[in-house]
């Protein structure tokens, strides 16, 4: 059995799908469908500049298109559809693009508005996140508890966990975690993603989505929300909102995953962040990364033999 994967923001890089595009008509039809949605979404993700790709409204629907045009050249290939899927924050959109939950353009449109909504809702340098690494998620979540203004936004890995807060609240606790010799990274990121500062967004976003239609997923799409796979639309539109302020359980989805007897996972999309959380969550799996015709390849020899 193989998961499909899909990476959020973080992974993109100037020059992603490029490759793509040129050696795949399927992937050529969906980045020329993303055009149509967001003239211009092309040009920024291959010529940059980086600064302004690094913009969540724009890294989303660019991160989003990549993994689109990844999944068709998938299927184009000859790859089968997985048993499961899930994505990273933003990733879990074009899971469920590649499950036809959504359409390419609907969500494409909704991930741009996220963008700004999330951006708008705390101003630049107020917030901030910072990764723990090296440390128990559990001890990490007791020491944020007694902080004000802080919350854990990502389980990734056993031995990394993300924060997320007002800036000065991120500083207060940061002392506390030298106190403990663990090692605090802080993150380049434009505002406190996945905690409850990201309230105004939700609402936001909530009026939007209300608008789309969402169809039953073709495979099961696990939520960031409930680590559990869920097929429902109406729950999986709900869940898309609550995702927003709530920490990605991404440990627990990929336990589930291979407790559902998953061996292989398969990274879709610019990047191998997601690969490297399976590598250093289920060492005994398989953890495969296409982003680009050569990965694809190699991907299908493993998967496919």
């Amino acid at each position: 059995m193989f998961a499909a994967l899909f990476p959020g923001q973080g992974s993109q890089q100037v020059g992603m799908g490029r490759a793509f595009y040129e050696g795949s008509s399927a992937a050529r039809k969906v980045l020329d469908r993303a055009e149509a949605t967001l003239p211009g979404l092309l040009a920024l993700m291959w010529e940059g500049p980086e600064e302004t790709l690094q913009l969540t409204e724009n890294q989303q629907p660019a991160l989003l298109a990549v993994s689109a045009a990844a999944w068709a050249a998938w299927r184009e290939a000859g790859g089968d559809e997985p048993d499961s899927a899930a994505g990273h924050s933003l990733g879990e959109w074009s899971a469920h693009v590649a499950a036809g939950t959504l359409e390419l353009e609907d969500a494409l449109r909704l991930v741009r508005k996220r963008g700004q909504y999330m951006q708008e809702a705390v101003p630049e340098g107020r917030g901030a996140m910072a990764a723990i690494l090296k440390l128990d998620p559990e001890r990490v979540a007791e020491v944020v508890a007694n902080v004000e203004g802080v919350e854990v936004a990502n389980l990734n890995s056993p031995a990394q966990v993300v924060i997320s807060g007002t800036k000065e609240a991120v500083d207060e606790v940061a002392r506390a975690f030298k106190a403990l010799r663990a090692r605090m990274v802080p993150l380049k990121v434009s505002a406190p993603f996945h905690s409850s500062l990201m309230a105004p967004a939700r609402e936001a976003l909530a009026r939007d989505l209300a608008e789309v239609a969402l169809r039953p997923p073709r495979f099961p799409v696990f939520s960031n929300v409930t680590a559990e796979p869920e097929t429902d639309p109406e729950r999986i539109r709900a869940l898309l909102l609550e995702q927003i302020t709530s920490p990605v359980r991404w440990v627990e989805i990929l336990e589930r995953m291979r407790a559902r007897g998953v061996e292989t996972f398969v990274e879709l999309g610019s990047g191998n962040v997601l690969a490297g959380l399976v590598k250093r969550t289920i060492p005994d799996a398989r953890a495969l990364s296409v982003e680009d015709p050569e990965g694809l390849r190699a991907a299908l020899a493993e998967v496919v033999s």
